[in-house]
């Protein structure tokens, strides 16, 4: 079973719990990490009955003391701690589907400019969407004795990280989805220095919709789900929204520097291309991002790395897309 076991960081939040349970069903020993290391429970105060299952530890994401001996015996981690936006008001908002309670958090957030300009602050897109997933993967890269199986060769270890598709600009800040990009690059980086050993796995949902959870997305996830259909569904060269709004944003401005790693250019576009994947990009239920995740974790997945989009996370899972179905399985789930 040791070789069968996964650290969720973040297990007992909304994508974080739902790897949790995916993972419990394929016959993993989970174990999660959080600032509280409370179980999970659901928006109404219960415990289902597969968290008494999943060992729970509190830890805090930033100091590898309080969780490397949890990761030393992990054959794979998760990472799915992030922040949409700075300050963590919106998701309780969000949480209990309190749509009143959840624009007044973001509206009173302040400050226009770039967030990351501030420093890494408690909170912060750099601490959040970055520190807490490098040290992390520090920690369990540096914690591993590699054993080696019965062929002689070490097995794979997978780290996860949840990052997202760029898709909520202009109405979310650059730094989201910069911060995002960068901890990609940078535990790429840290995992490249043990070839063969570690694989970088970055799934990348757009918004992800469940309608018992977090009912107040839906009626975005259905409207979401029905446009990337719909586009899908035109031929490439007729003049969609999307298509105008992606040609109109690739000549606004090219690759720029990420105030998180000024040395570097971006991969991000305009604002205008990520509205066009707003639109293009259909929406996910977080049990097949939860699946993706499971996925990548199997052993002897070792092809299972790098980038999956949403439709690489559907092709991971086995889900094939047709023509109306995104917008029905909102209805459905």
């Amino acid at each position: 079973m040791a070789a069968r076991h996964i650290v969720v960081v973040g297990g007992n939040g909304f994508v974080g719990s739902a790897i949790c349970k995916s993972a419990l069903t394929k016959g993993f020993e989970v174990s999660s990490i959080s600032s509280s290391g409370r179980p999970y429970t659901t928006p109404k105060g219960h415990s289902p009955a597969w968290t008494s299952r999943v060992k729970w530890h509190s830890a805090n994401a930033l100091q590898p003391e309080s969780y490397a001996h949890i990761l030393a015996s992990a054959s794979g981690v998760v990472h799915t701690i992030g922040t949409l936006f700075e300050g963590a008001g919106y998701k309780d908002a969000m949480r209990r589907g309190n749509a009143v309670e959840m624009m007044s958090s973001l509206l009173g957030r302040g400050g226009t400019g770039n967030p990351l300009e501030k420093g890494a602050r408690e909170g912060s897109y750099g601490v959040m969407n970055r520190d807490t997933a490098l040290r992390v993967c520090e920690t369990f890269v540096g914690s591993q004795q590699q054993p080696l199986t019965s062929e002689g060769a070490q097995p794979t270890k997978p780290f996860v990280y949840v990052s997202a598709e760029d898709i909520f600009r202009p109405f979310v800040p650059a730094g989201y989805i910069e911060s995002k990009r960068d901890a990609e690059a940078q535990i790429s980086r840290i995992l490249v220095e043990k070839p063969g050993a570690f694989r970088p796995v970055f799934i990348r949902p757009g918004l992800i919709y469940h309608a018992h959870l977090r009912p107040i997305l839906s009626p975005a996830a259905a409207l979401l789900g029905l446009s990337a259909s719909v586009h899908a569904a035109l031929p490439r060269s007729f003049p969609t929204p999307a298509n105008v709004l992606r040609s109109l944003g690739q000549g606004l401005h090219g690759p720029r520097s990420s105030p998180l790693n000024p040395g570097a250019n971006t991969d991000i576009g305009s604002p205008l291309e990520s509205l066009a994947d707003l639109l293009t990009i259909p929406p996910i239920h977080v049990e097949h991002v939860a699946e993706a995740a499971v996925v990548a974790l199997e052993p002897g997945r070792e092809e299972v790395q790098g980038v999956y989009g949403v439709r690489g996370m559907r092709e991971l899972i086995g889900w094939e897309a047709r023509t109306g179905e995104d917008q029905a399985e909102v209805v459905q789930h």
